[in-house]
């Protein structure tokens, strides 16, 4: 009881993070920057995969900015993957930016990139610029499961939104839509000669200077506690993972009784569920993952083994196709999201199956009980003998205080010895030494 309740605050505390982390983040942006003064430049650090939680942090920091008090806005980009439905929604909060008069840049400093997911944010900023070394493009689109005519038509797709958005901002689309459809990454001397990227920069000091805006205090902007919760659960692994280690738990729980893990399964369901809603999860991911629980709890009643292996299969297909584009309006991730990770993870998952069948098994035969009532119930306890008995000789054992007559058919025992009971005839307990 004690330890439900340790675990039932510990969820509590966790809500109520996630309800607080969005107001205590603008709290702190509030006191590290204050108020946006006259004519700042807001430098908004892109770093790591594009998810959902890039997706949260760009919303809270492009929205309801004024010219008259933003002079421009620097997204420095070192982010190479991602969710493409997070980029080309962030790329809405971009252009309505640029609609309100404020100019949006994008910076790949030294030793960064701006690759895959990340290439269709900086190609919808109004100017980019590069360091020398750095890279661009590599955007070609990875739709899970989709093979042939379904995965030629999304690369065109993403290959002409990759053309309208580049040619829209004055840069070369005909070479932007081959970053997607022939999945080509430009280094920034290339970019710059074929109008993908607008110049160079060798620092973001440079670049400011560059843009005439010296005279302009900074903003910086990073993802907060909440954006970073939201990018963690916000991932098909993430979320699949959650689901399927949260039903094992529960059906574990089953044969412990302790509701601990039934409590800990739950949450996890519950925290993966969300994430699943975050990245607009497949249908087919989460149908896969409801078979996988069915079969595992079916393995409670047959206590086989197969339904609980089928039902790691099951469920490890249902993490994989969560993040593909059946029955969603998902374009698809840039690159795979399933790297190494995934298959030592499925191995992982599937050796714990089997080390768990075999645990179960063995609580199985511990639990068994008698299958006799009265004297037949004796068969396999022990007994003190009362008389000396030779092999094949009758004398007496005493069963918790209870004499009974016994043929020994063992070798020879003695007063106080111990026998086991192996089998009952008539009214005389056949026994022999322990």
């Amino acid at each position: 009881m004690r330890k439900t309740r340790i675990i039932l605050l510990l969820l509590i505390m966790l809500t109520f993070i996630l309800i607080v982390s969005p107001i205590c983040q603008n709290s702190f942006d509030d006191v590290q920057h204050g108020e946006l003064s006259s004519r700042e430049i807001l430098v908004i650090n892109l770093t790591g995969p594009v998810d959902p939680g890039t997706y949260s942090m760009m919303k809270s920091d492009l929205s309801g900015l004024s010219n008259s008090s933003v002079a421009a806005v620097i997204i420095n980009i070192n982010s190479d993957s991602g969710m493409l439905n997070s980029a080309l929604t962030i790329d809405k909060y971009i252009n309505s930016t640029e609609n309100s008069g404020i100019n949006v840049y994008a910076y790949i400093g030294s030793d960064a990139s701006a690759t895959h997911a990340a290439a269709y944010i900086a190609m919808d900023t109004d100017d980019v610029y590069m360091a020398s070394g750095t890279f661009i493009g590599a955007a070609k689109p990875y739709i899970i499961g989709a093979s042939g005519p379904m995965e030629t038509a999304d690369i065109n797709d993403m290959s002409s939104v990759m053309y309208n958005i580049a040619s829209s901002h004055g840069r070369n689309g005909t070479y932007a839509g081959e970053m997607v459809s022939g999945n080509i990454n430009y280094n920034s001397a290339i970019a710059i000669t074929d109008n993908v990227a607008n110049g160079h920069s060798s620092s973001l000091s440079g670049l400011i200077s560059k843009l005439n805006l010296s005279s302009s205090s900074i903003h910086y902007k990073n993802e907060g506690l909440y954006d970073d919760l939201i990018g963690f659960f916000g991932s098909p692994f993430t979320a699949g993972l959650l689901i399927l280690v949260g039903i094992i738990a529960i059906f574990f729980d089953l044969y412990h009784g302790t509701i601990v893990l039934s409590v800990i399964g739950v949450a996890m369901i519950i925290l993966g569920l969300i994430g699943a809603a975050l990245i607009d999860a497949s249908v087919l991911g989460l149908i896969l993952l409801f078979i996988a629980g069915v079969l595992i709890f079916i393995e409670f009643k047959t206590n086989h083994g197969v339904a609980m292996l089928l039902g790691l299969i099951a469920g490890i297909a249902g993490v994989y196709y969560l993040g593909s584009s059946y029955g969603n309006s998902n374009p698809g991730y840039s690159p795979n999201p399933y790297g190494e990770g995934f298959e030592l993870t499925s191995i992982a998952i599937l050796l714990i199956g089997i080390l768990m069948i075999i645990y179960i098994s063995r609580i199985l035969k511990s639990q068994v009980h008698d299958h006799y009532t009265g004297i037949e119930s004796l068969i396999g306890h022990n007994a003190e003998v009362k008389t000396d008995m030779g092999s094949n000789r009758k004398g007496f054992v005493a069963v918790e205080g209870v004499q009974w007559r016994a043929l020994n058919i063992g070798v020879p025992v003695t007063k106080k010895d111990r026998v086991v009971i192996i089998e009952r005839r008539g009214l005389m307990l056949i026994v022999k030494k322990i």
